[in-house]
């Protein structure tokens, strides 16, 4: 598939909750009551899913999930990662050139681990599509795949929901993810490729693209 695969939320908590959140085990399959539904309602609407959830593993830390992803985006590696905190609120935009299942289940356990560390009530969605050109697109855009709810307690997909709330908090994130692309770009492009040595680009993790704590 030649497509971008994406997945983006915003969830609101405070810095030490984000904190902790980096440093909290990830959780089995269980952290999703419906994980069989993904796609329900959606484009890929009636798509068996069973086996792909079978490849994400339990253990880890969100932490050393998010900072293998921008270690090998640095060397080349399509696996394009904004993870912040910013106003108040986790924020991630997150793509991988074609459906790495493993990558897309595991972030989306991640993310519904998030439940816990909350600051609001409501349920924050996580977004996945597919978009050649990796943007967030329109609230009514027919091309979605699915949509996890994040509650305090929970976490479920959904086969509905008014997407313009969740795309709008959305947009700061795209546009990073954005500049993150185009500084990327730079590097790749004054790179000396005839030098013989490894290719390696820092732009990944500038601070404006992933919170130094994922780093640290």
């Amino acid at each position: 598939m030649s497509d971008t695969f994406l997945l983006a939320t915003r969830v609101p908590m405070s810095r030490e909750n984000f904190e902790r959140w980096l440093a909290a085990p990830v959780p089995g399959r269980g952290a999703i009551s419906n994980p069989e539904a993904m796609f329900d309602g959606w484009l890929w609407d009636g798509r068996r899913v069973e086996g792909e959830w079978d490849i994400a593993a339990e253990g880890g830390t969100p932490r050393e999930f998010f900072a293998d992803r921008v270690e090998r985006s640095c060397t080349g590696d399509p696996a394009l990662t904004v993870l912040l905190y910013r106003d108040g609120a986790l924020e991630a935009y997150l793509g991988d050139m074609g459906y790495d299942q493993w990558s897309m289940h595991m972030a989306m356990r991640i993310f519904a681990s998030a439940g816990p560390f909350k600051s609001d009530p409501e349920e924050d969605a996580v977004l996945f599509w597919a978009e050649t050109g990796g943007n967030l697109c329109a609230p009514d855009w027919p091309g979605r795949l699915s949509v996890l709810l994040v509650g305090e307690d929970h976490a479920r997909f959904t086969s509905a929901l008014d997407l313009t709330g969740p795309v709008t908090a959305l947009r700061p994130a795209e546009d990073a993810f954005f500049a993150m692309i185009g500084q990327t770009g730079k590097e790749e492009e004054s790179w000396d490729w005839n030098s013989g040595s490894p290719f390696r680009c820092e732009a990944p993790r500038a601070p404006s693209f992933i919170d130094p704590s994922v780093l640290a």
